[in-house]
């Protein structure tokens, strides 16, 4: 069973101690003690391993391998002969009550293991107590050349117990290698990537049956770039049901750091008992960075990567990858010219649609009380000519609505009314509106400029539908001017959280929680 694992940086011992208490309260199986601040006292480097809450590893990492003791190194070598509890030599008969409970390992680089034989008898002495030996190697600049030459010296040594290596990965294809060393099965393994894209190795590290991966007690607690929090780990990403079977899915765009998506799905996996993950994908810009990266996913069988959501600046890449791929793309979508949802079949075909016209269509007819034929002859009118006025303008014009886009540019609202048998006007004219569905699909409104509004409050009559697509805020200024004109309104969380229903059904097969779904938006718009 892969252990989560905890690191902590020791500047005392009573800071180490309650560290490692607070490790164990929030469900750490391990802690690794970074003592790469605390060699001065070596007998309190003993004191600190027996006092811990939980087994542990004992690493005191030098400056040349990313760590942060900068001192001599036959004393770095001293100290962790002291994780036992006391220094041990060569020959020395070390048993239970000369040192209590030891380290369950130690750490050392190998470029430390390579560089003499003293060394090397150094860390021995330290291990003799039972301790395992992890070999590591870290790089934060990039993946290294002969990466696969060093996990092939800690196989061949057999004093290694496990072997450990760690690289700032430059996209999400190298957290796959990360997965091959680890079910190579040599030894037991760590094999992380560290960084924006090395998130999946960390999170996905227990599928594939690595030894241990690492989460901070804190966002500010982390010895390596990209740990999540043992709090996100476990809770957002649902460590404890993660297993060999866990079904991958994930939002694709770049950047996706702020991306709710996860939040939504996730919770949304355990509401409906569905043994699934859902990851933040950071994809460069290109058509071929997205070609490769999804192309490869897709085909590393064993990490069951079974769809996305894609968001910008990929929704036509993707589907001109479906296209090529002769994977089927619903015919909307088609028209439209994007696409935000990937599915791979059970028979490995691919399926690309849009749900974003059809949260804008629902999220309108609900509140109307019609279905969606009922949209024939009604007058809406679409603020905006962007990437999800398009999508709006194609599912209500191809519902036969009578659709004016304005724009403060109306040659691009006129290119896109003419693509979808709309009309097009410019934005100076808006407050001149007559229509019984208003859609902002505008800026105008969203947080931080919460005092804008795209048209004026006598525009607005009783029984209009209002909808604004904004969900931060989720009652924006027009919403709030609408309500108070006796309007319907719709407002941008309930358009995310059914475009968002409309993917988790098509990945599970099983119907959305909608009330989750809410209840998670709203958690994370801190309402």
């Amino acid at each position: 069973m892969t252990k989560l694992t905890v690191p902590i940086m020791v500047y005392e011992l009573e800071q180490g101690l309650v560290d490692s208490a607070k490790a164990a309260a929030a469900g750490a199986d391990l802690v690794e003690f970074r003592i790469d601040h605390f060699t001065e006292d070596m007998l309190a480097i003993g004191d600190l391993v027996k006092g811990s809450k939980l087994p542990c590893i004992v690493t005191c990492r030098p400056v040349w391998e990313g760590g942060e003791y900068d001192g001599d190194e036959m004393e770095r070598m001293s100290a962790l002969q002291h994780a036992p509890g006391r220094s041990v030599e060569e020959g020395d008969e070390v048993g239970v009550d000369d040192h209590g409970v030891g380290p369950a390992y130690i750490d050392c680089e190998l470029l430390a293991w390579e560089k003499s034989a003293n060394i090397r008898q150094k860390v021995m002495n330290a291990v003799r107590g039972g301790s395992g030996l992890i070999l590591s190697s870290h790089d934060f600049k990039e993946r290294p050349r002969d990466l696969m030459q060093r996990v092939e010296k800690m196989v061949e040594a057999d004093e290694c117990r496990v072997i450990k290596v760690a690289w700032a990965a430059k996209s999400l294809r190298d957290n796959l290698e990360a997965f091959e060393i680890i079910e190579r099965k040599w030894k037991p393994t760590i094999a992380l990537c560290m960084g924006e894209y090395g998130l999946a190795s960390r999170v996905l590290a227990k599928k594939f049956g690595a030894l241990l991966t690492f989460a901070a007690l804190g966002s500010d607690k982390g010895t390596a770039p990209g740990q999540p929090t043992v709090e996100e780990i476990k809770g957002l990403y649902r460590w404890d049901r993660l297993g060999k079977d866990t079904k991958v899915y994930g939002v694709v765009g770049y950047p996706v750091g702020h991306s709710m998506s996860p939040q939504i799905h996730n919770a949304g996996f355990d509401e409906v008992d569905f043994d699934g993950v859902y990851l933040p994908l950071p994809v460069g810009p290109s058509y071929e960075s997205f070609k490769a990266t999804i192309g490869t996913w897709l085909d590393y069988e064993s990490l069951d990567f079974k769809g996305c959501s894609v968001t910008i600046p990929h929704k036509g890449n993707l589907l001109d990858f479906v296209r090529e791929e002769g994977g089927e793309i619903e015919a909307l979508t088609e028209k439209i010219g994007a696409a935000n949802t990937l599915v791979k079949r059970d028979d490995g075909s691919l399926y690309a649609f849009n749900t974003d016209y059809a949260a804008a269509l629902d999220s309108v007819c609900d509140r109307m009380g019609i279905e969606r034929d009922g949209l024939k002859g009604k007058k809406v009118v679409v603020l905006g000519a962007g990437g999800v006025s398009r999508a709006i303008v194609a599912g209500f014009a191809g519902y036969g609505a009578e659709v004016v886009v304005y724009n403060r540019t109306v040659e691009k609202a006129e290119a896109l009314a003419k693509e979808f048998g709309a009309s097009a006007k410019a934005m100076s004219e808006v407050n001149a509106i007559d229509c019984e569905v208003l859609i902002n699909c505008t800026p105008m409104g969203m947080h931080p400029n919460e005092d804008e509004m795209p048209v004026e409050a006598d525009v607005l009559k009783a029984g209009m539908v209002v909808f604004d697509t904004i969900y931060n805020p989720l009652e924006t200024k027009l919403l709030k001017a609408a309500k108070a004109k006796g309007c319907l309104v719709v407002s941008g969380g309930e358009m995310f959280v059914r475009q968002a229903a409309g993917q988790f059904e098509a990945w599970t097969g099983k119907k959305a929680p909608l009330d989750v779904f809410e209840r998670e938006l709203r958690k994370h718009l801190d309402l």
